[in-house]
């Protein structure tokens, strides 16, 4: 199936103009406070994004598994550790770009791979795509349901049997975390938190795979009660395919999220361990989201401008992701002068120099946050731009 899926282009690229967003403040001291994630249990819009983004890997899925079984299991197994492989890598290399730093006494050192975190948001996504895959290859319909209610399941028995007794969904109490230090070691995890804590570590990648697995679904869906329609450039004969599949989706959409709120009362929303409450909550709300957009785009016609500004960053969401990441990290290298401290030179990196020099004087410390977000958001969309107009599609 050659064709491409315009609402879920849309959404993908929504994800990834986001996920620049919110990655990129001005200040982390003055975050634009729907920007921030929750301190520990709840589920902010800034919590909502990585899931989507997994979501959207599984809808992609729903594509490209059809040619992948038509292939063969040789042609499915070499395509999917490829791919597996080479995205963790480019993760692991963009968690130690630009391989060297500056030291206490301000000279370039390289930075050692005694310090460089393992795990982290490209990873996950491999890991994800990598057991998704092979869960879906596999499996019917039916049975991948019935897996993936089980992988959360257990993973809410793991939390109760290994947890802390009294504190299971700490920090401290939660399971996940000797796991992580006892494979992993304290230096290659995160210390965001003041501590060893990983949010993208290995426990709690067992419920984001489901989340693959529920874009799937979904996608899959969509596609067997749409395959008649042009879903590339659909003309207003189609429309009316869409209306029974919109109403599924939000019925289906509605029911996970009423899952997703009763089951927080047991198992509370936590993005930092991806409890499996949050698992059904953000794939309700992933699944309300593209039904809304599909009726936005296929019924009501109205594609506009916002669809295309999202559009571009669906086609190449990978390498735009990777790209901000790396261009972020270059700022750190290009570090000028700015006062003195005790009549010793004070040195920032290029972006905190932007923000502390033009954004936040001329808008304020948490608007100027927000709008150097929105700028380098800006810079990607340019670049996105462009290669969708030279029809470069650069993928993974």
């Amino acid at each position: 199936m050659k064709q491409r899926f315009y609402p879920l282009d849309i959404f993908r690229g929504a994800t990834v103009a986001l996920m620049i967003l919110v990655n990129n403040p001005g200040s982390w001291k003055h975050i634009y406070p729907p920007l921030d994630h929750a301190k520990w249990h709840g589920c902010t819009p800034t919590d909502l994004v990585f899931p989507f983004f997994l979501f959207a890997v599984g809808n992609s899925m729903a594509f490209v598994m059809p040619k992948l079984r038509q292939a063969g299991g040789s042609a499915f197994w070499k395509k999917t550790i490829r791919r597996t492989l080479l995205i963790f890598f480019i993760g692991l290399l963009l968690n130690w770009f630009p391989f060297i730093k500056y030291d206490a006494a301000g000279l370039l050192t390289a930075k050692t791979w005694n310090t460089i975190r393992i795990p982290g948001v490209l990873q996950r996504i491999a890991v994800c795509y990598f057991f998704a895959s092979v869960i879906i290859y596999y499996f019917r319909t039916t049975k991948v349901f019935a897996m993936s209610a089980l992988l959360l399941l257990l993973y809410w028995m793991f939390c109760i049997i290994w947890g802390k007794p009294g504190d299971l969904y700490s920090m401290q109490g939660w399971f996940g975390t000797g796991i992580d230090r006892l494979i992993l070691g304290e230096n290659h995890m995160y210390h965001g938190e003041g501590v060893a804590f990983d949010p993208e570590g290995i426990a709690s990648t067992l419920p984001a795979i489901v989340q693959v697995i529920f874009g799937f679904l979904v996608g899959d869906y969509i596609i067997q009660k749409t395959k008649n329609s042009i879903t590339s450039s659909p003309g207003k004969q189609h429309t009316g395919i869409y209306y029974p599949v919109i109403a599924h989706l939000f019925t289906i959409a509605m029911l996970f999220i009423f899952i997703g709120i009763c089951w927080d009362t047991a198992f509370p929303l936590n993005k930092k361990i991806w409890t499996s409450s949050y698992v059904v909550y953000t794939s309700g709300l992933a699944i309300a989201v593209l039904a809304m957009i599909i009726q936005v785009v296929e019924i009501y016609r109205k594609k506009g401008a916002w669809g295309r500004f999202f559009d571009v960053f669906g086609k190449n969401p990978l390498f735009i992701f990777v790209l901000s990441g790396v261009w972020v990290r270059l700022y750190g290298l290009f570090r000028i002068e700015d006062g003195t401290n005790n009549g010793a030179p004070v040195y920032k990196g290029l972006g905190n120099w932007m923000y502390d020099h033009l954004f936040a004087p001329a808008f304020g410390n948490m608007n100027g946050s927000l709008l150097y977000a929105i700028f380098h958001v800006l810079i990607f969309w340019g670049i996105a731009w462009w290669l969708d107009k030279k029809k470069i599609y650069i993928r993974v």
